[in-house]
């Protein structure tokens, strides 16, 4: 069984941003109806409302894990629970489930930012982008010190990507969140040109993780057929999504951005582990085969400087090739597949036959070495 004092940092959960993180810090007299806020449709349920673009709050808010069937999403904006929008409401579901500290992800924003880094006007973007990434500080790291904030950036121009990072680097963010296919979002340069290594640099030299998170990009994801039922559809993208994080993390196995900048740290969040031991091996298969010459073989590359998370599965069999020392456990609190408010029990059937400091490594000590989290009055480093 679990031991009732084992610590556990879940290094991949969602906030879900209130209505007033934008109307309340972006300038009306500069962007009036474009600044993202909340309408109710004409059939009473609301929307969120980005720059023209709508975006059904019930998509937005998936918070079916504290809802009373975890069938149901909110439609409108006063049944959304408030713990996933209130820190003190957070932090007593935390206390439930016998979670230490979390690590935030957007929502609205994008599950990498990417509802602002499609925004054409760069201007708009790092004002939305900087309205969340102040809020998220002032609001919930600032509430307790258990809720870990991460920034969120403009993909573009870099300068001012690069600025961010380091202004919200300083306000006490511990990790940058960046869409995996940026030129999916807009006219921007491939994720592997040269022109994104200040970005790169900039994490390095500061020591924050860089973030993907997958499905931030629906392109690599199979769209469900209409006809499947609203049950099926959402499994069937529940699904996809953490599959669609191969397409990120093979292609930065390749694209030499571990080469060129081998302190950056890089998490696939909500990745799973279950095909990372194909991948790995399958990518230094591919890698002999095609003889590419590079210093180190794909899997060397990962053990070096990268992170899987885990949040549902059998850990034991896939992490003796992966290295418990690469892998991050999460609940995924609030959506629907989150394992809140049974998560010792998960982790009782997921860990079954490892050993203390294995589970510790994953569990809690990878996420804390990463974000720099004290627990215990100590720094795991």
């Amino acid at each position: 069984m679990t031991p009732a004092h084992e610590k556990l940092i879940s290094a991949v959960d969602h906030v879900v941003e209130s209505p007033n993180v934008w109307t309340q810090r972006l300038s009306k007299s500069r962007w009036g109806g474009r600044i993202p806020h909340i309408e109710r449709s004409p059939y009473g349920h609301d929307l969120w409302v980005v720059d023209g673009r709508n975006f059904p709050l019930s998509d937005i808010a998936q918070v079916a894990a504290v809802m009373a069937d975890r069938m149901d999403s909110p439609t409108r904006w006063e049944e959304v629970p408030q713990e996933s929008c209130v820190p003190a409401a957070r932090l007593k579901a935390m206390e439930q489930d016998g979670v230490d500290c979390t690590v935030l992800y957007p929502t609205l924003a994008g599950f990498s930012g990417e509802t602002f880094a499609a925004l054409t006007d760069s201007d708009l973007e790092l004002a939305c982008v900087q309205a969340y990434n102040d809020w998220l500080v002032e609001e919930w790291a600032n509430a307790s010190d258990r809720l870990v904030p991460q920034c969120i950036v403009p993909i573009s121009p870099i300068e001012a990507t690069v600025a961010e990072i380091k202004r919200a680097v300083g306000i006490g963010h511990r990790g940058v969140v960046f869409p995996a296919v940026p030129m999916h979002l807009r006219d921007v340069p491939h994720i592997n040109s040269s022109d994104y290594d200040p970005v790169w640099a900039t994490c390095q030299e500061l020591e924050v993780p860089l973030c993907f998170h997958a499905g931030s990009a629906p392109q690599l994801q199979f769209p469900p057929a209409p006809n499947l039922s609203p049950a099926m559809a959402a499994a069937l993208k529940a699904v996809t999504r953490p599959a669609s994080a191969v397409f990120d993390f093979v292609n930065i196995l390749f694209s030499r951005i571990l080469l060129r900048f081998p302190r950056l740290r890089v998490i696939f969040a909500e990745s799973t582990i279950g095909w990372g031991t194909f991948l790995l091996e399958y990518a230094d298969h591919q890698y002999e085969q095609d003889h590419c010459g590079y210093e180190l073989k794909p899997s060397e590359m990962f053990r070096r400087q990268c992170y899987f998370t885990a949040w549902y599965e059998p850990v034991k069999s896939t992490a003796r090739h992966i290295g418990t020392d690469k892998i991050m456990w999460a609940t995924k609190f609030p959506r629907a597949n989150s394992s809140w408010p049974d998560s010792r029990a998960f982790i009782d059937r997921c860990f079954a036959g490892m050993l203390a400091k294995e589970r510790s490594q994953i569990l809690w000590e990878n996420a804390a070495k990463v974000y720099k989290i004290k627990l215990s009055n100590a720094v795991v480093g």
